[in-house]
């Protein structure tokens, strides 16, 4: 990666974006040595300018920013950062330091949480307990939650409807885990139809 340090007195600005949400957490400024160390360590470590020093985001709170993949602009001057956040990402305990506090892109959180207790085979989960089950008990649920919501769509109790539709959501999770299918691939395939004919394009 040819990072061009010189064309901002070998400082280059970092946006950090949440891998899962994809929520921009903060903006932060690398020399070549915090890069590296970013490299080596997998945590985001930037160079403050106000005490001239490299700093590592979550030495003091050990809310640290785990990288997953970095990337660098068309004029190899700025860095994208893609991290999993341990805790709140700004100092006054926001997610953001942006302070947008949004529940959008969360169900790439929920993915990886439903992920998580059952990879870790988690005895106290009633995700992992259904996940045992099988492909016909899931999918069952996943059945009955959608019978739940037409149910409900019938209905003028909107408090009920988005609990029964965040039911399904979460139930339908568990069925892409255990298919072994993300939930980018079913985007990738409501992208795809995007570009097609009209005719043929349920989306229209």
């Amino acid at each position: 990666m040819n990072i061009n340090f010189d064309k901002s007195n070998g400082l280059v600005p970092v946006i950090i974006q949440d891998s899962a949400t994809l929520q921009v957490l903060m903006l932060g400024y690398m020399n070549e040595e915090a890069f590296k160390k970013t490299q080596h360590e997998k945590r985001v470590t930037f160079y403050s300018r106000t005490n001239n020093r490299l700093w590592t985001k979550g030495e003091t709170s050990g809310n640290f920013l785990v990288v997953n993949h970095i990337m660098m602009d068309c004029d190899n001057d700025t860095l994208l950062i893609k991290a999993t956040p341990q805790g709140p990402t700004c100092h006054t305990g926001s997610t953001s330091c942006f302070k947008e506090e949004t529940s959008k892109g969360f169900l790439y959180h929920l993915q990886n949480i439903i992920s998580q207790r059952i990879d870790t085979n988690d005895a106290t989960s009633y995700t992992n307990k259904l996940y045992r089950k099988g492909v016909n008990k899931v999918a069952q649920k996943v059945g009955e939650e959608a019978v739940e919501l037409v149910i409900e769509a019938k209905d003028n109790n909107d408090d009920l409807f988005k609990n029964e539709a965040a039911d399904l959501l979460y139930h339908f999770l568990i069925l892409l885990k255990l298919k072994n299918i993300q939930l980018e691939e079913i985007e990738d395939v409501l992208a795809l139809r995007s570009k097609v004919p009209a005719k043929a394009n349920p989306i229209r």
